[in-house]
């Protein structure tokens, strides 16, 4: 089976289309990806074998040219995680009015002009109840228009082998001649509770100390300046609950590397680290005694880690002059590996996309 990945970033979806090929022995080929952040894309070539691969680059240019679109090869399955500012929480929440909120009609122009079989969508859990659940509306209509039955629900990464509480919607859509089928969180769940491990080439991880690594660099370290901001809860008209070494990480950012309040970023104290876990000042001291710890912030081969991707792929990507600030970015921005994963192996295994 073909696959085309759209708005690929570093290639997350790729990676478990990679390991449910090499797991299962059902072949996945990605045949062509579009991404246009440079970075992004570095990070994507040190880590993925893209010889005779079409990168699609600008999506929106790409789509316009209709001859283009029948040059590519052949594929059956359709993957994207669209821009998601414009449906977030986070962002100002314009959606369909936003310029990045429109990529979703480009995906409907790669749909319209070949019609793949299966359609695999990420963004963020907000796009469910956007615009009074107008938006996600909109997406289902356009999509059973164009032949498809439409699936979707709620995942968290945490489910999945991951200690990060990451929250997405997940669509899947699959021709309409092939008939019905049921897609769900606890469906999918069950079904990964229930493979072997053993023949599995995911990373699991029971909590962030597992991907925590005992020694970094000393510029991964807060300086004594900032560690009382980072630390506060914040003013009278900004109050928040900001805590350290959290078990399960809050979810990563894009902007993760501007350094936030600890109710928004990820920190982790040097003896929590160094006690494997078993110490949690945070537990017991007040932010001005916190203040006087060692407390560093995530490096970018842990965000990636978090994730679901190799140790090494941060080491690929900075061999590639790819720096830390655009890692995180790119960290935060990913869909994790280990809940597509997740999904695919539940469509698979119960021969709902099909070779």
């Amino acid at each position: 089976m073909n696959h085309v990945e759209l708005f690929a970033g570093v290639g997350g979806f790729r990676r478990a289309m990679d390991l449910i090929t090499k797991d299962l022995g059902f072949l996945i080929q990605t045949v062509a990806y579009s991404e246009i952040d440079k970075n992004a894309i570095n990070t994507y070539n040190a880590n993925y074998d893209t010889a005779g691969e079409v990168a699609m680059g600008n999506i929106i240019e790409f789509v316009r040219d209709r001859r283009a679109m029948r040059k590519l090869p052949a594929y059956q399955l359709l993957s994207g995680g669209f821009p998601c500012q414009t449906f977030s929480m986070m962002g100002a929440q314009e959606g369909f009015e936003e310029e990045r909120g429109q990529m979703f009609f480009r995906i409907m122009d790669m749909i319209n002009a070949r019609h793949p079989r299966y359609v695999l969508l990420e963004n963020v859990k907000n796009l469910m109840s956007h615009d009074g659940g107008k938006t996600i509306a909109v997406i289902r209509q356009e999509l059973e228009n164009a032949g498809y039955i439409v699936k979707m629900d709620v995942f968290n990464s945490n489910d999945f082998g991951l200690p990060q509480k990451r929250n997405r919607a997940i669509i899947f859509a699959r021709r309409r001649y092939w008939g019905n089928f049921e897609f769900s969180t606890e469906l999918v769940r069950d079904a990964f509770f229930k493979m072997d491990r053993n023949h599995c080439s995911l990373n699991f991880y029971d909590s962030t100390i597992d991907v925590l690594d005992r020694h970094v660099d000393e510029k991964y370290y807060l300086s004594e300046r900032i560690k009382p901001t980072l630390l506060s809860n914040g003013s009278a008209g900004f109050r928040s609950n900001s805590e350290i070494d959290q078990v399960v990480a809050r979810p990563l950012t894009a902007t993760m590397h501007k350094m936030h309040r600890a109710c928004q970023d990820n920190y982790y104290s040097e003896l929590f680290i160094q006690s494997n876990g078993e110490d949690k000042p945070s537990e017991r001291m007040t932010k001005e005694q916190l203040a006087r710890m060692e407390i560093r912030k995530l490096t970018p081969k842990e965000a990636f880690m978090l994730q679901g991707f190799n140790p090494n792929f941060a080491a690929n990507a900075e061999a590639a002059g790819v720096a830390d600030g655009a890692m995180y970015k790119q960290a935060g921005n990913a869909v994790s590996v280990n809940t597509i994963y997740a999904v695919m192996y539940y469509l698979v295994t119960n021969r709902i996309i099909r070779n």
